[in-house]
């Protein structure tokens, strides 16, 4: 082979050419292979514009005399479907057809995932409008909502999975010590087989669709369970990933969505064939769901909501306090207020706090309730339906005892009766100033569009305060002073914190879950698609003809006089020449193995 200062400048300059060519070409077919596939997806009539349906005399998910689920527009209260809900054998039949497709994908490549992930990619952002009605017409939610919330961060987790999936769930060496040198250690990411999640209607697209994304990718296939509140999207949104997979020549049951009632959500839940469960939605389900799993000791990763709080320094500038106020108005408001992370508490210092109170109580007084896909062409809507009117009483008592208690009601603070929908599920967008820990509003997760704006006399007072409720999901802060906005951040009980931004964590795929009562466990980044793996550690031999060993004092059964001394004088040995933190020491346990 001849060596390099012996080829010419122009002999070196074809070879780089050339090595260049090769991995262009390598990246480019790999590429290729990986690249999305076209399909398509029927779009549900109900969906398209100008549509109208029936309007529910009183909209119940429940049909009367029998066990189907009645589907309706909550902005509305059209009827869109009824479905029949799964059984006990459903779910067993469910389970049973993801356990015998996941055998073969198991076996598939990163690469070969990869290609499902771009396909559907490909299909979400050539399909946002669609994918934005269906998520507005079963939940009410506006299309901006929608396109925040359901578009806009499937898109981010499908490109994090599709560019940090493989580094993630790569084996990974670990470190040895002196005693076992001659050994190389190994952590492996296997798929655990079939997992489940229960996700929650506030985001009928994202919500089911995510767990999916990290469960395939991880080599799993996944059941999951959607709202019986959202039951008529479902179908539609689990074909996006199920058609995606027939398009790149996998089995579709590696996917399976089903839809039951509560009574019957047990047999997923305890399913011995299920290894892992995903959990979102309320405390007191969390608890009967947690209590199914330990049936099975099946691992759960529960998200509880929380009382997010916000909580706003004085030391802003004329220019940013307009932007974060515009923040915060977009992170109590979006969804109608039912957001997991949304922003629950506004803890602002005294200048904020008064600053706040003028500049927020027209903007909010002029918001504007509707049904988005109704409303006539011009209409601007800010706050779509709530998902059901069966809490608005108890919101109501909550306002009502609030302002008891000291607090200012500055807008709404009761339902809304829509003119165009009163079968819809509004509630006047809330204002409400002077709000204080000790009361009930306070310390319980509203999911409503109501801004609930508290005062602190000092940073370690909106600390106390912000840490004042059960929950410890996400939390932000918004100030300039770096001192205590890092101190905010080190304090503040919360799984995830945003510095003057809201709700950014998730966008960028950081570990998403809470403390304290909002759960435990992480989804999302890379945390949450090892947590679907079993991990494996695996020791090798690291030279060949060096491996372990007994040596004969030690060698089992001891035999003769002072046998018992000898192994024990070898055993110390070893773990002073392993562990003694000195070299004296380490000769010590060297020469006690060697008998001297």
């Amino acid at each position: 082979m001849a060596h390099l200062d012996s080829l010419d400048d122009g002999t070196l300059v074809l070879a780089a050419v050339g090595a260049a060519t090769l991995v262009f070409l390598y990246l480019l077919l790999r590429s290729d292979a990986e690249a999305a596939v076209p399909y398509t997806v029927a779009p549900p009539e109900q969906a398209q514009p100008g549509w109208k349906g029936p309007v529910l005399a009183e909209p119940a998910l429940k049909v009367s005399g029998s066990s189907l689920i009645q589907c309706y527009a909550p902005a509305t209260g059209e009827a869109l479907a009824r479905v029949n809900p799964a059984t006990a054998d459903g779910i067993d039949r469910a389970v049973g057809r993801a356990k015998a497709a996941q055998v073969a994908w198991a076996r598939t490549s990163f690469a070969a995932r990869r290609k499902v992930l771009r396909t559907m990619l490909a299909f979400v952002l050539a399909n946002q409008e669609t994918i934005a009605r269906v998520a507005c017409r079963d939940s009410g939610k506006t299309m901006v909502d929608a396109a925040l919330g359901e578009i806009l961060v499937t898109a981010e987790k499908l490109r994090w999975t599709i560019r940090h999936g493989e580094e993630s769930l790569k084996s990974e060496r670990r470190a040895t010590n002196l005693l076992l040198a001659y050994k190389w250690n190994e952590v492996l990411y296997q798929p655990l087989g079939v997992v489940a999640a229960c996700v929650s209607w506030n985001y009928p697209f994202h919500n089911l669709v995510s767990p999916v994304i990290a469960a395939i990718f991880a080599g799993n296939a996944v059941v999951v369970k959607g709202s019986e509140a959202t039951a008529w999207s479902s179908s539609y949104f689990a074909s996006i990933v199920t058609r995606a997979l027939e398009a790149c020549g996998h089995s579709p049951d590696i996917v399976q969505s089903l839809v039951c009632w509560p009574s019957v959500a047990d047999r997923l839940t305890s399913h011995p064939d299920v290894s892992h469960v995903t959990f979102i939605g309320s405390r007191q389900v969390a608890r009967q769901v947690c209590a199914s799993a330990a049936k099975s000791l099946t691992p759960v990763c529960v998200e509880l909501g929380g009382k997010d709080p916000a909580i706003v320094l004085d030391d802003l500038s004329d220019g940013d306090f307009n932007r974060v106020a515009s923040i915060l108005m977009r992170g109590v408001f979006q969804s109608a207020g039912q957001n997991c992370i949304g922003i629950e508490r506004v803890i602002a210092l005294p200048r904020a706090h008064e600053r706040l109170v003028a500049h927020l109580t027209p903007k909010i007084r002029a918001l504007k309730p509707g049904s988005v896909l109704d409303a006539p062409r011009g209409t601007a809507v800010d706050v779509g339906a709530l998902i059901s009117a069966a809490g608005f009483d108890g919101l109501e008592s909550l306002i009502a005892d609030a302002v008891k208690s000291g607090a200012r009601l500055l807008a709404g603070g009761t339902r809304h009766v829509h003119p165009e929908h009163p079968q819809g599920h509004y509630f006047t967008p809330t204002f409400l100033a002077d709000v204080t820990p000790s009361m009930a509003i306070a310390q319980q997760e509203l999911f409503a569009p109501v801004f609930l704006l508290m005062r602190a006399t000092s940073v370690s007072d909106a600390i106390s305060t912000a840490n004042s409720t059960i929950y410890a999901l996400g939390a932000s802060v918004y100030g300039s002073s770096t001192t205590d906005l890092e101190r905010v951040v080190g304090e503040v009980d919360a799984g995830m914190v945003a510095v003057n931004d809201f709700a950014v964590t998730y966008m960028v795929q950081l570990p998403f879950g809470g403390a304290k009562g909002s759960g435990y466990g992480r989804f999302a980044g890379k945390e949450g698609l090892r947590s679907l793996c079993n991990l494996k550690a695996v020791t090798r031999d690291r030279w060949p003809g060096i491996k372990t060993s007994i040596p004969g004092p030690m060698d089992m059964p001891l035999n003769g006089p002072g046998a018992g001394a000898a192994a024990w004088r070898m055993a110390q040995g070893i773990v002073l020449l392993g562990y003694a933190p000195t070299l004296m020491g380490k000769l010590e346990g060297l020469a006690s193995m060697l008998g001297i």
